[in-house]
């Protein structure tokens, strides 16, 4: 079986994402701010697992989050860090079938290709990551190669997420910025945010 392309990837920032959720101190309390203004870290963290693990594997089968799921405080299970992980491996190995990549996910009624779903999936992992690193004093570390392709889909996107309040104004940044950096400022994160 010949996989995407992109999976490679998609694997790369699954592995960034369970790294970032590893490093969250167990006495870090959840109620501080984030980067992403609407959500504590608490509500962040909920966020990026359901639509970065479950979410992920259910668009791959083309299957809908159940209303359990979408309820439930992931951070409210001791474990939810090696659950996370596991749930990140089950999938990117949905993921890995041909299929996956192929025709439409259905949004609500709203049909979108499978390809552009992935992306902004992938986004959505490592730009998560980013906040969840930056509001529990982890760190995150992403390649030259996965921030170079973070930085092109989040410019191919980020009008489209502005519309829907997902992302905040391009923050401004010196010319010689690196890709990683550019990825961030292109979805309205400033890279020097610190809590």
């Amino acid at each position: 079986m010949t996989v995407h392309p992109l999976h490679p990837f998609l694997a790369r920032a699954a592995a960034v994402a369970a790294e970032v959720a590893a490093a969250v101190p167990a006495d870090r309390p959840l109620d501080a701010p984030t980067p992403c203004t609407e959500f504590d870290t608490r509500t962040l963290i909920n966020h990026w697992v359901l639509y970065t693990s479950h979410g992920l594997e259910h668009r791959a089968r083309r299957t809908e989050l159940p209303a359990e799921l979408i309820a439930r405080d992931f951070t409210a299970d001791a474990d939810w860090r090696t659950a996370y992980a596991a749930q990140l491996e089950r999938a990117v190995a949905a993921w890995e079938a041909p299929a996956a990549w192929e025709g439409e996910v259905d949004l609500g009624g709203s049909p979108f290709p499978a390809l552009g779903i992935a992306r902004m999936l992938l986004l959505e992992l490592v730009l998560h990551a980013w906040d969840v690193a930056r509001a529990t004093g982890a760190t995150v570390g992403v390649d030259g190669e996965l921030a170079e392709l973070v930085r092109e889909i989040t410019e191919e996107n980020a009008e489209m997420y502005r519309q829907f309040q997902g992302f905040a104004e391009v923050v401004a940044l010196p010319d010689d910025a690196s890709a990683w950096d550019r990825a961030l400022a292109a979805s309205g994160r400033d890279p020097h945010w610190k809590n």
